[in-house]
């Protein structure tokens, strides 16, 4: 027996979705780079005054910092793989490039020039990139200066609902499964440059939900609760608190209108495939 309809509201844990990565290193400069960007997710309107943002560059460096910014639309498949597409089109960004003094900041005013009626929430990222500048190392005695410069790229998160949208979220099916926990990220240098061995496989339970409704949901915003029947015939129940969730599967952004995932939660014990598995929610 499956229960649903727990209406997922606005979660502030979508701050999770954002993301900094750093670029690779080039040969150019040994000076120090660093910069911030901040809010790192912004939930505009299609209209009216929320429908614009104010994300500000930050240059806690030691040297100027030249940068560029781009817009891309964020979808996450059923795998939770993010697919990004170009999106330029959907904003205005003022300044689209600029240059930050050390300790300084920059303003970027985001503005919301797509569709006034947008069906449902759309999610995107702005991409500021840091960009090289040309230098003159000086080369010590007997062969060339190699010199390198960290170049910094950081995505913030901003999402455009239309007004009053809100999810629905709904459990499609649970059932037993084995689960594999995510491989953890190791410095190579920590392992000798070898790989981890993979994560051992575990009882757990697979659970398929959809999102019929106008805005995304957090997965991970809600506890869930799993109640089952263990193979010794033992009633099983489990709550996986935000915290356990986020571990476990990330974030949960789930896309409206139908958007559906798969997730795999590990129970400890092996479930009776034989026996109805429950999945419902709690705030």
């Amino acid at each position: 027996m499956l229960r649903s309809g727990f209406r997922f509201m606005r979660l502030n844990r979508l701050a999770a979705l954002a993301c900094g990565l750093a670029a690779g290193l080039l040969v150019v400069s040994a000076a120090a780079w660093a910069m911030r960007v901040s809010p790192m997710v912004s939930e505009l309107t299609t209209t009216g005054a929320g429908s614009a943002a104010r994300i500000e560059v930050g240059n806690i460096g030691s040297a100027a910092l030249p940068f560029e910014t781009l817009i891309t639309r964020m979808e996450v498949d059923a795998d939770g793989n993010i697919i990004e597409t170009p999106a330029d089109e959907d904003f205005l960004v003022f300044p689209p490039q600029g240059v930050v003094p050390v300790g300084g900041r920059q303003v970027v005013r985001v503005q919301w020039v797509g569709e006034p009626t947008i069906d449902s929430s759309h999610a995107y990222y702005l991409w500021v990139k840091q960009l090289p500048v040309a230098t003159d190392p000086v080369a010590p005695e007997g062969g060339g200066a190699l010199s390198v410069q960290v170049l910094y790229t950081m995505k913030a998160l901003i999402v455009v609902a239309p007004p009053g949208a809100q999810p629905k979220v709904e459990v499609v099916s649970a059932a037993p499964a084995m689960v594999t926990p995510p491989t953890p990220e190791i410095d190579p240098s920590l392992s000798g440059d070898a790989a981890p061995p993979p994560p051992q496989a575990e009882p757990g339970v697979e659970v398929v939900v959809a999102n019929t409704g106008k805005r995304y949901a957090l997965m991970s915003g809600a506890t869930w609760i799993v109640e089952g029947t263990d193979k010794a015939g033992q009633a099983f129940r489990r709550e996986y608190g935000s915290d356990d969730i986020a571990q476990t599967v990330g974030v949960g952004y789930l896309a409206p209108l139908g958007g559906r995932r798969t997730f795999k939660l590990p129970t400890g014990v092996e479930l009776d495939p034989a026996r109805p598995v429950s999945v419902r929610f709690a705030r």
